[in-house]
């Protein structure tokens, strides 16, 4: 082969980010804990009072963040994050229902087509001068097929 690789073993791949931040986040804490022996007393008092309030606050983000807020999203579309509630899945039904009553009134209106015609060639076959034993012999079949001249 002439320099050129087949393998990727020479590429670099972007690290990921989520693995990147515990790596940066685990050397600082590190870092930290190994100079907190070295800091004065009201220091780490202070220290701790920050702790416990940052802690707390981030209890509060949590129950805030956990029940559903509407946001607007770039396209106009509002959107509720959460679960969904039990109307909205009625509301998002809906359409299906509207879907499924329309299907039924096309087919109801398509068999009362079909009986209307039905009965319309019941009734010019009953009022016609021939009777209806006629219809049913192999011989008028035949006869209609044929092209005869009406003089």
């Amino acid at each position: 082969m002439s320099g050129i690789r087949s393998s990727d073993a020479g590429a670099t791949r972007p690290p990921n980010p989520d693995a990147l931040e515990a790596r940066i986040a685990l050397r600082i804490a590190r870092a930290l804990s190994e100079r907190s022996d070295e800091l004065p007393h009201d220091i780490t008092e202070r220290l701790r009072v920050a702790r416990m309030r940052a802690v707390e606050r981030a209890r509060e983000l949590r129950k805030f963040s956990a029940a559903p807020a509407p946001q607007l999203q770039r396209g106009g579309a509002f959107v509720m994050s959460g679960p969904p509630s039990w109307w909205l899945r009625l509301a998002s039904l809906a359409p299906l229902a509207l879907l499924v009553v329309g299907l039924l009134f096309i087919q109801s209106s398509y068999v009362d087509q079909q009986v209307r015609a039905a009965a319309e060639i019941d009734a010019a076959i009953l009022t016609d001068e021939l009777p209806p034993q006629a219809y049913s012999d192999p011989g008028f079949a035949e006869y209609l097929r044929s092209p005869h001249s009406v003089e």
